[in-house]
């Protein structure tokens, strides 16, 4: 299975709490629902697009407390995004959650070792492994290299504070922009492939050029 990242963020790389005040306040976090006044139809038609070839899901485990809260009382079998959720299998990466605290029909805790399990799932055959929010997951994720592709949905907004997704540490690669869209907001969707480690390069004059300027 292909290993996908779907992530909302702001301009400066902040995706904690998009969705409400009180989804997540850690860390005095006060900017919560930022992303709400600018979610628009066309980012809706995006999101239901990425859970179409879901087959299986990764979250981590406050992702995964606050979908479980939310998204099994949406119950129309027919709605793109509940359908998937409620329906497939969702993997947990959490160190003090037991299985008996799933309540999730189709939950299962991934283990002791994250990365071994992960890449694991990835050898199975099939769509696609999505992993939604979850940013310390994804973090582990992309430092061990299972990430194949990333979907960045990027809001005009400036925040300053708040768990980012690129943090401290973040291991170096190329990135390809494989597709792009602009909603009617000013979201900016991108969608990026990975390309090896970054190359580099340097605009700086060596004495030859600066002898013949």
């Amino acid at each position: 299975m292909k290993l996908t990242v779907t992530t909302f963020q702001t301009l400066d790389g902040v995706m904690q709490a998009p969705g409400g005040p009180q989804e997540d306040p850690r860390g005095g976090f006060r900017h919560g629902g930022w992303l709400v006044p600018h979610f628009d139809a066309d980012a809706g038609r995006f999101m239901d697009e990425t859970f179409g070839p879901a087959e299986a899901f990764l979250l981590g485990r406050f992702t995964y407390e606050t979908f479980a809260a939310h998204w099994p009382r949406v119950d129309d079998p027919d709605d793109p995004i509940a359908g998937k959720l409620n329906a497939l299998p969702k993997y947990v990466a959490s160190r003090t959650l037991r299985q008996a605290d799933l309540g999730w029909a189709g939950s299962e805790l991934l283990g002791d070792d994250v990365p071994a399990r992960v890449a694991a799932l990835k050898q199975r055959p099939g769509g696609e492994l999505q992993v939604h929010g979850s940013a310390g997951l994804v973090q582990t994720l992309l430092r061990e290299g299972l990430v194949d592709e990333l979907r960045l949905l990027t809001f005009p907004v400036v925040l300053g504070t708040g768990t980012r997704l690129f943090g401290d540490g973040a291991v170096p690669a190329a990135m390809r922009l494989t597709e792009s869209r602009t909603t009617s907001t000013g979201i900016l969707i991108g969608v990026y492939a990975f390309a090896g480690r970054p190359e580099y390069g340097s605009f700086a004059l060596d004495d030859s050029d600066a002898a013949a300027a």
